[in-house]
């Protein structure tokens, strides 16, 4: 190995005994259990539903507590402590309320201390004490594991470790050592998590969500094509952010937009009061109680006019200047006789409804009028310095992948582009052609590089973050073509149906999903593609275990928006050493009904796949990486200390 890399490693490790200690260390850590890993997907800005299931570990934390105290508690405590730990501010002062006097209380404090620390002592069986302590909370590290590592004959220390406890009380610190337990058993349960796509669009607080993530504790993400979107706006894609926008303002979320990005939509709002009208195909989507007023609807429904026609000019530029994108089709601006209220697509000519083409010249419809250049700039502009933005978007790029492969297993979004016959599908950029796994690759280079340079806006790098968003052979659209322009004008809803790439129906044979995996260097007798995207129907008895096991999808409807359709409120899916258990999930109404009632929404578990000999840390990814230090600490005691 190289003498100056490891002349500097020698500066932290200065002597034998510490790197041989550290070898010790690692090659010990290799024959732990595999920590657990929580697969999430399609997360669609429903903040609230996260967190519980964040907080729960889909289910984890209550099998953790049934599994500890089914003896000892009936199963209405058993809730009461599984919510303590889910939202222990919250009932803790539910609980402190209810006490007539202190000694009551103190008696509480004394008995859910020991319950925290019998839980925590369990969920860290499979760790280090290295890394309990890093879990811990900070201003109790010291009390906490006098208290954990107690044997259990403490005869000489027991009035030690009662003094400890009766201190915490006498003190006030309490409740932060509760809360601080709490969010340890939660940080404890799970040790890292998978969130395959879809944290943008249609609910209300991604940037809640993006919040959590960027302070969870482990964390990957496998772009959805809405997070592409995002992406792609504050990346210099101006069709991209008309796209968001419009998006907002179809499911009443503008507040995304301006008051929790700070972008200024006045621009907009100006130009869509001066050239539209009410329109019934345009106003927002109300799926909450807050609903706009009159006032605020109509301004919405216009703005949403306005970006759409934006959004249509632009597109049918970039379909022209990319014409191996083969979206000639798309064209639809050109296809129209505004006169007659009429539209010719794929030869077949229907009449159009609730119009908005004010703004749009017959002679050259994919012209943006001057002011239109001017609102889309001003709000390019303000996208890209929203300082919150690019945090969450540096955040999204630096911990994001289009697919990843982990632990022997395939994340993806969306699909592996295919044709009828099970062929990986090809598509040429620039006179090259890509197909299956390098056609992934390409996608995301040019995505990093569009993100590298938000100064070049009309770039092929830019166009195929769009592309990303909307072409037959993207992995995150997985459709042979968008039909937005449709549902807004055309109501035959033949029209309107967006037929899937033919991934979609053969993930269901087993044979497939293991060319996909080999395609990808896999082990097709171990791994597994966990796909997000479509949400599957449980409703209609759609199975979300595909193909023999091999296919697992878990897209269940944790978007508002979809679960009349689903029938359920998402899937989530579990990772231990055990083998593989998908969760499905109840409808999430408020933390206030879990706080009061103890009600969950776990619904039921599936066994995807049972180990039979438990998995190691030596056999995951994480295992890979600790080898690597290995041999380079191995090199280092060849090098500085076996000469």
């Amino acid at each position: 190995m190289n003498s100056k890399y490891l002349d500097l490693l020698a500066q932290k490790y200065d002597s034998e005994e510490k790197v041989v200690t550290e070898i010790i260390n690692l090659k010990a850590i290799l024959n732990l259990p595999k920590g657990t890993e929580h697969f999430v997907s399609d997360l669609h800005g429903e903040y609230q539903a996260f967190q519980h299931v964040l907080r729960n570990g889909s289910g984890k934390v209550k099998e953790k507590i049934a599994d500890l105290f089914e003896e000892e508690l009936s199963a209405e405590e058993m809730n009461e402590f599984a919510t303590l730990v889910y939202y222990p501010e919250e009932k803790i002062k539910l609980i402190k309320n209810a006490f007539d006097n202190d000694q009551e209380l103190e008696h509480w404090y004394i008995q859910m201390i020991d319950r925290m620390l019998k839980l925590i002592s369990y969920a860290s069986s499979k760790y280090t004490r290295s890394k309990l302590r890093k879990a811990l909370p900070d201003p109790f590290v010291y009390v906490v594991e006098e208290l954990l590592y107690k044997t259990e004959d403490f005869t000489n220390k027991e009035p030690y470790y009662n003094k400890i406890v009766q201190q915490i009380i006498s003190l006030g610190q309490a409740d932060k050592l509760i809360i601080g337990l709490s969010y340890t058993t939660q940080r404890l349960v799970v040790d890292h998590l998978h969130v395959v796509g879809d944290i943008y669009d249609r609910g209300p607080e991604p940037d809640k969500i993006m919040e959590t993530l960027i302070n969870y504790h482990s964390v990957d993400i496998q772009w959805g094509n809405h997070d592409v979107l995002w992406i792609g706006a504050f990346a210099g894609s101006k069709v991209c952010l008309a796209n968001i926008i419009r998006i907002c303002a179809r499911y009443n979320n503008l507040e995304i937009i301006e008051d929790v990005y700070g972008i200024n939509l006045r621009p907009l709002l100006n130009l869509a009061e001066k050239y539209y009208e009410d329109n019934p195909a345009f106003r927002p989507k109300i799926e909450t109680e807050d609903k706009p007023s009159a006032l605020e609807r109509e301004q919405i429904t216009k703005i949403h006019q306005a970006i759409a026609i934006i959004q249509f000019k632009l597109e049918s530029s970039i379909i022209k200047r990319r014409p191996y994108f083969n979206m000639s089709e798309r064209l639809l601006l050109e296809k129209m006789d505004q006169d007659n209220h009429k539209i010719t697509i794929h030869g077949k000519t229907y009449p159009l409804e609730n119009t908005s083409f004010q703004a749009v010249d017959p002679d050259a419809p994919d012209q943006l009028l001057e002011e239109e250049e001017q609102v889309i700039e001003k709000l390019l502009f303000s996208v890209q310095h929203s300082e919150k933005l690019a945090r969450h978007m540096k955040f999204l790029m630096k911990k994001g992948s289009l697919y990843l492969k982990y632990n022997g297993n395939l994340l993806i979004h969306g699909c592996i582009p295919l044709d009828e016959e099970g062929n990986m599908e090809k598509m040429t950029i620039e006179n090259k052609t890509y197909a299956g796994r390098e056609l992934l690759d390409i996608f995301e280079h040019y995505l990093r590089q569009a993100f590298a340079h938000p100064e070049e806006t009309d770039d092929l790098a830019t166009d195929m973050v769009w592309y990303l968003w909307t072409g037959e052979y993207s992995s995150l659209f997985g459709k042979r073509e968008m039909t937005t322009f449709e549902r807004y004008f055309i109501s035959d809803k033949e029209t309107h149906k967006e037929r899937k790439n033919p991934y979609y129906h053969l993930r269901e044979n087993e044979e497939m999903c293991r060319r996909i995996l080999e395609e990808f260097d896999l082990n097709p007798d171990q791994g597994h593609i966990i796909n997000g995207h479509t949400p599957i129907k449980e409703i209609d008895g759609e199975n979300p275990i595909k193909a023999n096991g091999k296919m697992i999808v878990i897209d269940g409807g944790f978007s508002k928006a979809y679960q009349s359709t689903t029938g359920i409120a998402g899937y989530t899916l579990l990772f231990n050493s055990y083998g593989m258990q998908l969760v499905a999930h109840k409808q999430f109404n408020s933390k206030e009904e879990v706080l009061r009632n103890g009600a969950d929404v776990l619904s039921v578990k599936r066994l995807v796949d049972k180990e039979l000999e438990r998995k190691k840390v030596l056999e995951t990814n994480v295992g890979e990486e600790l080898l690597q230090e290995i041999y380079i600490l191995n090199s280092l005691m060849e090098y500085r200390y076996m000469k």
